[in-house]
């Protein structure tokens, strides 16, 4: 590889085309600038330049390295401006959180995208470590967690508080549930759900539940925005957080139970350190936070 320093004196000689001027301008000594240029040429493997009298012409090889130091300054001046453009509206980002919270997200993401047409965004639904290793690999900008994270090369945020729901068929609505009538109706689980029925069930009928292996299941689903829909359907109850609920299309089939003692998930926006001060990543988090006002 040509030596940068050696080139970069070599091309602002071609432009000024004399070796004191091109002292001066480099701050160096005219035998400094003839140190570069020979030290160049023995890299090269052949002279650069003829020299007549006080002036000079390049030889082909000198046109040739003049036209590398020439496309290096254009690269330098390119790198400068990428890094020196920093537009919350223009550019890449990627976002990791839940299945329920990127249904909910979504719409809220293309309203954003419809008001920025240049800025292109990724969300992907993950489980809780996977978010938090991708956030921390690059492979997210921002990561929505249901717990507060504590890791040294990692932001956190908090977003909201989002209510985990027992969700009944409308019919039901109005209706006092104990442990005997939701297992008359049965479960319908799903892969988190077994976690939000230990969680909220052992709060509120802490003598009589058993566990969620105990629960009687009517089916399984594993596809986010299809967990509701037996619900809708009279099939069964189930647990969602707040946000799965308001994202599905049909919930005004479905009726939110309110069990004497509720329970929250604190959400958490996370970011890899020095990214969040990126324009574009701080004002994405900024408006997912607004917008997870709603979820309150």
């Amino acid at each position: 590889m040509l030596n940068a320093t050696w080139l970069e004196t070599f091309t602002t000689l071609c432009e000024v085309g004399h070796f004191t001027r091109t002292a001066e301008q480099s701050g160096m000594t005219q035998p400094g600038v003839s140190q570069h240029l020979n030290k160049l040429a023995s890299q090269v493997g052949k002279p650069l330049i003829s020299k007549d009298g006080k002036s000079f012409t390049l030889t082909p090889a000198g046109e040739a390295v003049l036209a590398i130091g020439l496309a290096r300054r254009q690269q330098e001046r390119d790198l400068h401006d990428t890094i020196s453009f920093d537009d919350p509206d223009v550019g890449e980002i990627s976002i990791g959180c839940s299945g329920s919270f990127a249904m909910w997200l979504y719409p809220h993401i293309l309203d954003r995208m419809h008001h920025a047409p240049e800025l292109v965004i990724s969300v992907t639904a993950a489980p809780h470590m996977s978010i938090v290793t991708s956030v921390l690999n690059g492979k997210f900008d921002l990561g929505v967690v249901a717990e507060p994270i504590s890791h040294p090369r990692l932001d956190a945020i908090e977003l909201a508080r989002e209510e985990l729901c027992l969700i009944v068929p409308r019919s039901f609505a109005g209706q006092n549930f104990d442990l005997h009538l939701l297992n008359e109706l049965s479960f319908v689980a799903h892969p988190d759900g077994y976690a939000y029925a230990d969680d909220l069930f052992f709060l509120n009928f802490p003598k009589d539940y058993k566990g969620s292996d105990r629960l009687r299941v009517r089916t399984f689903v594993n596809q986010i925005g299809q967990i509701p829909i037996p619900v809708a359907e009279g099939l069964g109850y189930t647990i969602l957080p707040k946000s799965g609920v308001d994202a599905f299309a049909r919930k005004q089939e479905l009726a939110i139970i309110r069990l004497p003692k509720q329970r929250y998930q604190d959400l958490w926006v996370i970011s890899r350190k020095g990214r969040s001060e990126i324009a574009r990543v701080a004002a994405l988090s900024s408006f997912i936070s607004s917008a997870a006002a709603a979820l309150r």
